[in-house]
């Protein structure tokens, strides 16, 4: 027997998610043919946000690639139109003259842009934010024109607003209401939005109405009916959608806003029937995927013949796809009589919560820059839970302690973590038991968890750890700086120079970090990073820095600290020795003790102290706590020694004072010594230096700690001009190439001793190396001397608060 013949208008994501559901109860059922107007596979049209922001590519968000299609036996054409629907005959026609019988016709044909009726909408430069194509023309505005005005506050024109940050244009976003996402967020909310929207690069101009778009051929500006004008070489439109719905009209379907269905999704016609954007259900269409979702399902059920429970219509959540915001509302806003409202009003720390109760019933949820509880509350909201028991701080508060792994095992097995596509904890637990899956992506790929928005991504990270334990832990290494991002060190820096970022901050909004406040890991090597790269431009961010960098001092295991003072090649003078033994005498230093850096250390200093004893000492910072350079170890070389042939202390002096300061991936030690017999140790620094007959070997990647290794001869050279250039122009090199927290002896090992001599044998490399090496050193100062000269910097860190472990 022949199968029955299904047809469906519409390649996007609701569409599809309906055939998925269909195929996993009836595989067997129905002929399928598939018609999408544009060129590509269905793809996740939500990440096209991300795709702008450059947090991910058009390939990456394609859901079910060409391979997909023919593996289902699902006939699909691309690029081609249904113009005409022929329901009597039960055919549908395509604008290439294709004639296509059907026994049941799916119209899922969703929505456009709706693009505001003004003079000048038509010219060049003007847009959406729809599809791919939409996508590509923002992208390649930006390469040559720098001004960009998105009109429209709501959901997607901030999204597109910060993808045009992103490209490097200057961006203003212009809305007609006095707040923006109004209808997601009360104006308390909107205004704290705004207000990081505006820290990022956005420009607002709230409460304008276009009157028309300027210029000739393309796009030069706006003009406002209030007669205020803004310039614009690309306006985005993002004032809402409206359903595709002239064809289910010209066909004779009953049609108001959308395609009017059934709780079936039935159109008014026999055998049609409607899903996701275009569709209107009870006077209501939807634009966001988890009530799609949910019809889908509805629809799936029906055409196999199961009898679904009906759709009833949906409660949606809604949160914004940028980088830096963490934002979440469901249900209703807006205070009222009927409702009494339970609020957090936390400003210094940017959260804002505020849960609407009525009879006892959650009635709206809103929640800015804490949104950890949003699953929680939400399906208190849609399970219409009674309240009555509980104290408003337990409403807003799960109670955890804020650990991931605590709110997971808290969840209740029915609580929804994907809310795009309806998933549950215990359906992704159940998944990954029986499938025996140990990654987010196979997950997604079981459940569909994860695969719209892709913010539930952490969460079912969450679950994983939870459920596999350890063995999780072995199958999720990546190769991401930390647990906090999926980017590798060179994704990172390469984004960090494509993209102009400046902050840390701001690499960790734009380039999507899982966790927006970063780690004790990834803060360190952000900043590290950015300033490797804004060589002339960096503010360093002192809170991004380890812990012992962050004070100045080594902090020693019972919480007091260490102060080293600096001796240049281990030489030293009176008068600095009896200031040391005054300053000791002064702060009650329980211990002076010589380091094996050739140095004087201050053991057992209260960390209150520590402004004023750098201020009574007036001696440079040693950075014996610091990723930089430590020391530069000598002996007295051929000034006084016997068998010195060359002067290691004026080498080893001039060596320590010009990289003094200089910010590394990790620690670099260096030793001078005179001659062979190296009393300095040179052969196992991270760069030593050896004096010879006629001049100097120089050895690299040497370690004198728990990894031992002896330093590899890099190259003999006759003066000490040539030791500079040779050493700045392997530092630097060493700077751009290292992973963070990579010792010399490891970054060597990785990249080839050979390989780092070709590239420092050639005289203009080591030209170029050394100049960004010498616009590196131009910026520092002495970060103590700020510690001592700012009250601002003494009250945050020389309090006598506890303060973390820091990273080794």
């Amino acid at each position: 027997m022949n199968n029955k013949k299904l047809v469906m208008i519409g390649n996007g994501m609701a569409g599809i998610r309906t055939l998925e559901e269909l195929l996993k109860l009836a595989p067997n059922m129905y002929d399928i043919t598939v018609f999408g107007k544009e060129p590509h596979p269905n793809y996740n049209r939500i990440q096209l946000s991300t795709v702008l922001q450059g947090g991910t590519t058009i390939k990456d968000i394609i859901m079910n690639d060409w391979n997909w299609y023919s593996d289902n036996g699902i006939t699909l054409y691309t690029g081609e139109e249904i113009v005409k629907i022929d329901t009597v005959n039960k055919q549908v026609v395509s604008n290439q003259g294709r004639v296509t019988d059907y026994d049941e016709l799916i119209i899922a044909t969703g929505s456009s842009s709706f693009i505001l009726p003004i003079p000048g909408s038509d010219k060049q430069g003007v847009t959406g934010f729809r599809d791919i194509k939409d996508c590509e023309t923002m992208i390649e505005a930006a390469k040559t024109h720098k001004k960009a005005v998105v009109i429209g506050g709501g959901l997607l024109g901030l999204e597109a607003a910060r993808g045009l940050l992103n490209l490097g244009m200057e961006v203003d976003v212009v809305h007609l209401m006095p707040y923006l996402m109004e209808r997601q967020l009360d104006p308390a909310a909107s205004k704290m939005l705004e207000k990081e929207l505006g820290v990022q690069g956005m420009n607002f101009l709230m409460e304008k109405a276009t009157a028309e778009i300027l210029g000739d051929e393309r796009v030069t500006g706006l003009s406002f009916k209030d007669g205020t004008t803004v310039s614009a070489d690309l306006v985005v439109m993002a004032v809402g959608i409206k359903p595709n719905v002239g064809l289910a009209k010209e066909s004779g379907l009953q049609v108001n806003r959308g395609i009017v269905v059934n709780d079936f999704m039935e159109t008014s016609i026999a055998n049609v029937y409607a899903v996701g954007e275009c569709a209107e259900h009870r006077e209501i269409v939807y634009g966001l995927v988890a009530p799609l979702y949910e019809q889908g399902k509805v629809l799936a059920g029906f055409l196999a013949g199961k009898m679904p429970e009906p759709y009833q219509g949906s409660i949606v959540g809604t949160q914004l796809k940028v980088s830096g915001v963490d934002l979440f509302s469901a249900g209703e806003i807006m205070d009222d009589d009927s409702t009494k409202a339970i609020k957090v009003h936390n400003e210094f720390d940017g959260v804002y919560k505020k849960v609407l109760i009525r009879d006892n019933h959650i009635a709206g949820v809103v929640l800015y820059g804490d949104t950890k509880d949003s699953t929680r509350l939400f399906r208190m909201l849609n399970k219409k839970e009674d309240i009555s028991g509980l104290t408003s701080v337990s409403i807003l508060s799960s109670g955890c302690d804020g650990h991931a792994s605590n709110d997971v095992a808290a969840m209740a097995d029915d609580d929804l973590v994907c809310g795009c596509n309806g998933v549950s904890k215990g359906t992704i637990v159940n998944a990954i038991k029986e499938n025996g899956l140990t990654t987010v992506e196979e997950v997604g790929g079981c459940t569909n968890a994860g695969r719209s928005c892709g913010r539930c991504k952490s969460l079912i990270s969450d679950i994983l750890a939870l459920t596999l334990g350890d063995e999780y832990d072995k199958s999720a290494k990546k190769a991401g700086i930390c647990g906090c991002t999926h980017l590798s060190r060179d994704e990172v820096v390469a984004q960090i120079k494509e993209k102009g970022l400046t902050s840390v901050k701001e690499v960790m909004n734009v380039l999507g970090w899982r966790n927006e406040e970063g780690c004790s890991k990834c803060r360190p090597a952000i900043n590290y990073y950015l300033g490797m790269i804004n060589v002339e431009n960096h503010q360093d961010d002192r809170d991004s820095r380890l812990v012992n960098e962050k004070m100045h001092a080594n902090i020693q295991k019972d919480g007091t600290y260490t102060v080293v003072p600096r001796m240049y090649g281990g030489v030293t003078n009176a008068k600095d020795l009896k200031t040391i033994a005054e300053v000791a005498e002064k702060y009650d230093v329980p211990l002076v003790k010589l380091t094996g850096g050739q140095r004087i250390g201050l053991f057992g200093v209260k960390k209150e102290d520590l402004p004023s004893m750098w201020e009574d000492l007036g001696m440079p910072s040693g950075y014996a706590y610091g990723k930089t350079l430590r020391t530069v170890k000598t002996c007295v070389g051929a000034k006084f020694c016997r068998y010195g042939t060359q002067d290691s202390m004026g080498l080893g002096i001039e060596l320590e004072k010009k990289f003094e300061r200089l910010d590394t991936p990790h620690k670099v030690k260096m030793g001078v010594s005179g001659c062979p017999r190296n009393c300095a140790e040179a052969g196992i620094k991270d760069i030593g230096f050896v004096g010879v007959d006629g001049g100097w070997e120089i050895y690299v990647g040497g370690n004198g700690g728990t990894d031992l290794r002896a330093g590899d001869l890099l190259g003999k050279v006759e003066t000490e001009a040539e030791v500079m250039e040779l050493t700045g122009a392997y530092l630097q090199y060493y700077r751009e190439t290292s992973e963070y927290l990579e010792r010399t002896s490891k970054w060597l090992e990785r990249v080839g001793l050979e390989h780092i001599k070709e590239v420092l044998a050639d005289e203009e490399t080591r030209k170029a190396l050394n100049e960004r090496m010498d616009k590196t050193l131009e910026r520092y100062i002495e970060p103590w001397q700020e510690a001592i000269q700012s009250k601002e910097i003494r009250d945050k860190y020389y309090t006598k608060e506890e303060i973390e472990v820091p990273v080794r």
